[in-house]
């Protein structure tokens, strides 16, 4: 199996070496500009991004987070930055452009290691996976509650319809929602609904007056 491959944005060339030696398991390309950058993963998608902030130039890696999630929406992005107030590292890590982690510098290799291997196995591919499998998973809940709340919906207007033809008089609304533990407003909506298919008179539920008691 290939070496995983990791995209290194770092003008530093100290930096750039302890990452040699801690990520010696990865194949490592390097480049010293985020906007170098742009053009390598356009070229060649890597497995993980390390992103450094304040690049030569004058560059702020962090400003060319948006153009690189465009390129590569699901390819982690590790912020790697010694210049970065907190806020700054909760924005890079908020929204649909964001990265998936932020490191402080001087970074501690063997976090480095850690939240290297963290990224390859749970986000890029492994991510849109679990995203769609999430979502099926939603939609099946979403059906099978709908499902039951219909079944639950025409089993109590059939025995809704029994006891009005079985009994005589106006239904009692109060009763009936006791009966079925539902609100009165739902044993209404049942009784509008019977009504509509037919499968009621009119008569059973009458537009009573203001203030009358149906108890």
């Amino acid at each position: 199996m290939s070496r995983k491959r990791i995209l290194v944005i770092e003008d530093d060339d100290l930096q750039y070496e302890l990452y040699e030696e801690a990520l010696a398991g990865y194949e490592l390309i390097r480049t010293r500009s985020a906007s170098a950058a742009l053009a390598i993963i356009a070229r060649e998608q890597p497995d993980v991004i390390l992103l450094d902030h304040v690049l030569g130039g004058g560059e702020l890696g962090l400003e060319y987070l948006p153009e690189m999630k465009d390129l590569v929406p699901y390819v982690p992005i590790i912020v790697v930055s010694g210049a970065l107030e907190v806020q700054e590292q909760m924005n890079a890590l908020q929204g649909p452009r964001r990265a998936h982690y932020c490191l402080a510098k001087p970074v501690d290799l063997a976090e480095l290691r850690r939240t290297v291997a963290t990224a390859i196995e749970q986000c890029g591919e492994r991510e849109i996976v679990r995203q769609f499998e999430a979502l099926e998973r939603s939609k099946r809940s979403d059906i099978e509650e709908l499902l039951s709340r219909s079944t639950d919906r025409l089993s109590r207007q059939t025995e809704i319809r029994k006891q009005i033809r079985a009994g005589s008089g106006r239904p009692n609304i109060s009763a009936l929602a006791r009966q079925f533990r539902v609100a009165r407003r739902t044993i209404i909506r049942d009784l509008q609904e019977l009504i509509r298919r037919g499968e009621l008179s009119p008569e059973a539920y009458p537009k009573w007056q203001s203030g009358e008691d149906d108890e």
